[in-house]
């Protein structure tokens, strides 16, 4: 603990005060009735291709809000509240889906793919949601989360990996803690193999899971299963992706660039079509430029931020995530970046694999068992462990800014691990047993309508929404400057932007002609 003290001691409060951090919150559009909505994307929230605030992830119907970067958890969450005021003005009588598990989804075929216009960059980014399609099946992709991006000034890409390798070990404590996706419709897994218990008709679930999102029926692949990414630097991380962004995979080649109607099937056939299909709970990122592509700009200038991709949406929480939680994250953060982080050794990747699947599935069981260091450790006991080298960290930033907030919310983390039935995933469980007649379905429902309810009740002037809707109408003309703007064929468009001379260090890896996808 002494060398944590030290290495808290070693930060200055300009860095601490420097934290900034940023939200991208997923979200179905729902029915009524609890069914995926089929309709486009709403005109009233602008192109999704270029709106800088509301886009679309995979589906045409999955809505996704990114804010910008703030100084402060509260201010960040203003803006996403905001965000999701405009939304719910604009949906008529639709919602947007509450749990990060899906509503009532139609057949996989019929699960609609996002649309982007006619320019090369829009074509792309569906026919790599095309390529998803075909890889992991459209349904996996319906999943929601929340992503928390977040950096310090002062941090060079080494110790942002040494922060990366820390959050991969003791990841499964966000699981447990932050966890509200114990229970799915039966939809999402007709035809599939699972391990999940009948709840009742219509729903499944586990009943000491966290994260069913996070678990083996989330975003799990057997072919990313083959990637032993190591994160013990930049450079060598980098060659692992550069390796799967290259490297031809025998079942997509199968599947081929173009199916025989001429119709593009994916955007190349190698183990992953771009780096964002990389699976992870934590990535290291960085702001790129125009026509570059998101490894180069790692490789050229070093990690500028990470993305955080674990986090459930809570489901009582209109805009799924409460300020205490992201108070909590940093916390979390700063202590993964300030405890030792030794090297990792791919029979860790494997047991931190193992870890992930035992505290998404089995996280609330009593007893239960994770694996460190080849041996086996008492979940309450590790996460124990942890909130006590959390406990002087937020004392620091609570020193600093003259709260008690990041205390509490590791004394409220305490509390929740102490009584199990408190944390998020129990609630969900309990609340669709009590309340909802055992159905996922009514619950999400029900809690869909609430909240949609609570963010049309709260103040909107009319200069807030004429600032979306401007910022609507220049994202739909901006659209139509892309694709008036566009001369070159699409396959030329797509061969150079999988072309791995653009995942390189130089000047030459980026193509100011190109539109990132």
């Amino acid at each position: 603990m002494s060398r944590l003290h030290d290495a808290l001691q070693s930060l200055s409060a300009a860095q601490l005060q420097g934290m900034r951090r940023g939200i991208e919150r997923e979200s179905l559009r729902a029915t009524p009735s609890g069914a995926l909505a089929m309709t486009p994307h709403p005109r009233a929230l602008g192109a999704a291709l270029t709106h800088p605030h509301i886009t679309t992830d995979y589906s045409e119907s999955q809505l996704e809000f990114v804010t910008g970067v703030h100084d402060s958890p509260e201010a960040c969450l203003e803006e996403l509240l905001r965000i999701h005021q405009v939304a719910v003005r604009a949906l008529g009588d639709e919602m947007l889906w509450v749990s990060s598990m899906p509503c009532t989804l139609p057949a996989d075929e019929n699960i609609p793919i996002g649309r982007y216009g006619t320019s090369n960059v829009g074509r792309a980014k569906s026919v790599y949601r095309m390529g998803l399609a075909h890889r992991y099946g459209r349904r996996m992709q319906t999943i929601s989360g929340i992503h928390y991006n977040w950096s310090m000034p002062g941090l060079d890409s080494e110790r942002y990996f040494a922060l990366i390798r820390n959050f991969r070990r003791h990841a499964f404590l966000l699981l447990v803690l932050f966890g509200a996706s114990p229970a799915l419709c039966s939809s999402f897994v007709a035809g599939r193999r699972h391990e999940l218990h009948q709840l009742a008709d219509g729903t499944m679930y586990m009943p000491h899971g966290t994260s069913l999102r996070m678990g083996r029926l989330g975003y799990q692949s057997e072919a990313q299963a083959t990637l032993a990414v190591s994160y013990n630097g930049l450079d060598g991380y980098a060659a692992s992706l550069h390796d799967a962004l290259t490297r031809p995979y025998p079942a997509y080649e199968s599947v081929g660039v173009m199916n025989p109607g001429g119709e593009y099937n994916q955007l190349a056939t190698t183990l992953l079509q771009i780096e964002n299909e990389f699976y992870g709970t934590i990535r290291p990122k960085r702001v790129i430029f125009q026509g570059e592509r998101p490894l180069h700009a790692l490789r050229e200038r070093g990690v500028e931020y990470v993305e955080v991709r674990l986090m459930d949406a809570d489901p009582f929480v209109p805009v799924g995530i409460k300020p205490q939680t992201l108070q909590f994250l940093d916390v979390f953060l700063l202590h993964c970046l300030l405890a030792d982080s030794p090297p990792d050794t791919p029979a860790e990747i494997a047991e931190l694999g193992r870890n992930q699947h035992l505290a998404a599935a089995f996280g609330r069981q009593p007893g239960l068992k994770l694996e460190r260091g080849g041996r086996e450790i008492g979940l309450q006991d590790w996460a124990a462990e942890l909130l006590d080298g959390c406990a002087p960290i937020a004392a620091a930033l609570d020193a600093l800014q003259g709260t008690q907030a990041h205390a509490d919310a590791v004394r409220a983390a305490r509390a929740q691990l102490d009584d199990p039935a408190q944390l998020p995933s129990a609630r969900v469980l309990d609340a669709i047993v009590r309340e909802h007649g055992s159905s996922f379905i009514a619950f999400g429902r029900a809690q869909s309508q609430q909240a949609k309810a609570r963010l049309l009740s709260l103040p909107f002037s009319a200069t807030q929404q004429a600032r979306f809707d401007q910022l609507a109408q220049e994202s739909l003309q901006a659209q139509k400057d892309i694709e008036a703007r566009d001369t070159m064929p699409f396959e030329i468009y797509r061969q150079q932007y999988v072309s791995p001379e653009r995942l390189g260090l130089g000047r030459h890896a980026v193509a100011p002609d190109l539109a990132t996808v």
